[in-house]
């Protein structure tokens, strides 16, 4: 059998794992009925307060200098065209996760805007699927697809160096590292492009927003808890609020009315 096919066998394999690995997440933990509705579920907070430590220390050394550093330095076009081209390789891996979901109407809307932008786009540096009036993308995510096939959220986690979780977006977290067909579609290094653009979207991202996530992480009376809230509050909405087959835009208020109580979920 020729070392490509072996290859590309060891990585279906690989997928079939981890999406084996997202199904058995339906063990996430579960508050007790004590458990205050609508509270965050936080059995880990020790744990979780001294890692939020340890990312405030590395952020404050490293990655929010590195991201005020690169944003002054590249402009602003630049910037957008690299978080854009980001965003397209991403998309493949959001159709196959609405095909998990049974969301053929998202899966076929972020196909046609993938090969738009991948084309007329050249490769996704510009969007003229949003000039067109294409649909917004879905943005879908394992963790929605462990949402839809009704896994509980679990108990609060923040993650060394990637921040606020939950146990059933942690583990989404690791099976998106394999759903994205590029990943397998192109041979090396043209299949570490997305991954590259993603690392610098996030730090451009993280020096454009620069006053807002300082806010947040040094200016709060209490970091932890304020970071918390905002990941669990942003999350739940994204995943609570669909209409139809498709996401509801996530830059929507992400405060609005709050359903049933989302830990049972």
């Amino acid at each position: 059998m020729p070392a490509a096919r072996i290859t590309s066998l060891s990585r279906i394999a690989r997928l079939g794992a981890a999406i084996a690995l997202g199904v058995l997440v339906t063990a996430c933990a579960k508050p007790g009925p004590d458990h205050p509705p609508g509270e965050p579920f936080d059995p880990y907070e020790n744990t979780n307060r001294k890692i939020h430590e340890f990312n405030r220390s590395v952020d404050r050394a490293l990655i929010r200098p590195a991201g005020k550093g690169y944003s002054n330095f590249l402009p602003d076009d630049i910037e957008t065209l690299i978080g854009r081209f980001a965003f397209n390789l991403s998309l493949p891996g959001s159709i196959v996760n609405n095909i998990l979901q049974g969301n053929g109407r998202g899966a076929t809307e972020d196909t046609y805007r993938f090969v738009v932008n991948s084309t007329m786009g050249l490769g996704g540096f510009f969007d003229p699927a949003s000039e067109i009036g294409m649909p917004k993308p879905t943005k879908a995510d394992f963790g929605q697809t462990l949402y839809a096939w009704g896994v509980r959220e679990g108990a609060y986690v923040e993650l060394p160096l990637l921040g606020p979780s939950t146990e059933r977006a942690t583990v989404g977290k690791v099976v998106d590292l394999f759903t994205n067909p590029l990943t397998y579609a192109l041979e090396s290094p043209q299949n570490y492009y997305g991954t590259i653009a993603s690392a610098s979207s996030r730090l451009s991202d993280r020096g454009r927003y620069s006053e807002t996530i300082d806010s947040i992480l040094y200016q709060s009376a209490d970091s932890y808890s304020q970071a918390q809230s905002l990941y669990l509050q942003n999350r739940r909405f994204k995943l609570g609020n669909r209409s139809g087959d498709t996401y509801l835009d996530p830059y929507d208020d992400p405060y609005g009315e709050k359903g049933e109580d989302p830990y049972d979920q």
